[in-house]
């Protein structure tokens, strides 16, 4: 390599900040794709990616949905795991220490099924030492009679107060739903409640259907889809959130949702995202995220792009 190209090279800075925490590039691996990281730390370098979102956490243990769990559909994934994990406690005392040896930030994945269940996680997660709570607001709430968090703005905001009220010691990104019927009044309503930053979008509401039993593939009937198949409406979904957002430029973005490629990631920063999220394209490849960071540097040298930030189009439109 030539010392103007090592020089190019060294001036290219992929790292970012998310609500005050530094990662050393815009590629996080998505909840609930990437266990806690055990699974893949033989297969790559874990510490290259910027961070890791821990599979969803509750504050009580959990045994997930029975019946099909997955099922393949044309250019996506549908799932419909139920949250399935150990609980808050034994995710810290198990590995959480394991997982922050590895280099990239811990982003804590929050769920539940009620206020008080989302609060006393939070007490648990905010004395730890990861780095960042992810709350999902895609739950259902029980109490409410099964509406989801984060279909009401209302509803949203209460919930992100109760979490803020508790979570004093580490930064909160409160994660989207791509099913309520105005994304921009949640996640204002959201960022006014106190998130810190804002991470979209969760898998979208589907369904499949089994032709030879002639019944519903999953035994709840809905599920999430997630791949390829919403990046389009992912995309909007950021681009669209960025405009609702130009007078709150502090509140970073996390965008994801069917990112699979370099081309996808850039897409997405180029809308408006902050950093970004690969989960569903690991299954197909596990080396997909690591292919990104490459991407996005060679793409930076190419187009000699100084910093991360520089990438976005937004001042041009």
């Amino acid at each position: 390599m030539s010392e103007k190209n090592n020089t190019q090279e060294n001036q290219c800075d992929i790292s970012v900040k998310i609500a005050g925490v530094k990662l050393r590039n815009p590629v996080i691996a998505a909840s609930g794709t990437f266990g806690k990281a055990r699974e893949y730390s033989s297969i790559f370098d874990i510490s290259l990616l910027g961070g890791i979102c821990t599979k969803g956490l509750t504050f009580a243990p959990r045994a997930g949905n029975k019946g099909v769990r997955v099922w393949e559909t044309p250019s996506g994934l549908i799932n419909s795991i139920g949250l399935e994990n150990p609980g808050i406690q034994s995710f810290l005392e198990n590995d959480l220490d394991y997982m922050k040896r590895l280099g990239p930030a811990i982003i804590a994945n929050l769920s539940g099924s009620s206020s008080d269940e989302y609060v006393k996680g939070a007490v648990l997660l905010n004395e730890s030492s990861v780095d960042m709570l992810e709350l999902n607001i895609s739950c259902p709430n029980i109490k409410d009679g099964g509406l989801t968090f984060g279909l009401d703005a209302g509803t949203a905001a209460a919930l992100v107060v109760s979490v803020r009220r508790v979570c004093k010691h580490k930064p909160l990104m409160v994660k989207l739903s791509p099913n309520c019927p105005s994304i921009a009044s949640v996640a204002n309503a959201c960022v006014n409640a106190g998130a810190d930053a804002l991470s979209l979008v969760n898998t979208v509401r589907a369904m499949a259907i089994d032709i030879e039993n002639r019944k519903p593939v999953f035994d709840n009937v809905i599920a999430g889809l997630s791949g390829p198949a919403i990046k389009p409406i992912a995309l909007r979904m950021v681009w669209e959130l960025k405009d609702t957002l130009k007078n709150m430029k502090d509140i970073p973005i996390v965008g994801l949702g069917g990112i699979s490629c370099t081309n996808d990631a850039l897409e997405f920063l180029m809308a408006g995202a902050d950093a970004i999220q690969v989960g569903t394209a690991t299954f197909a490849n596990p080396h997909a995220m690591v292919e990104i960071i490459d991407g996005i540097h060679n793409y930076m040298i190419a187009k000699k792009i100084a910093k991360l930030s520089d990438i976005s189009i937004r001042d041009k439109w």
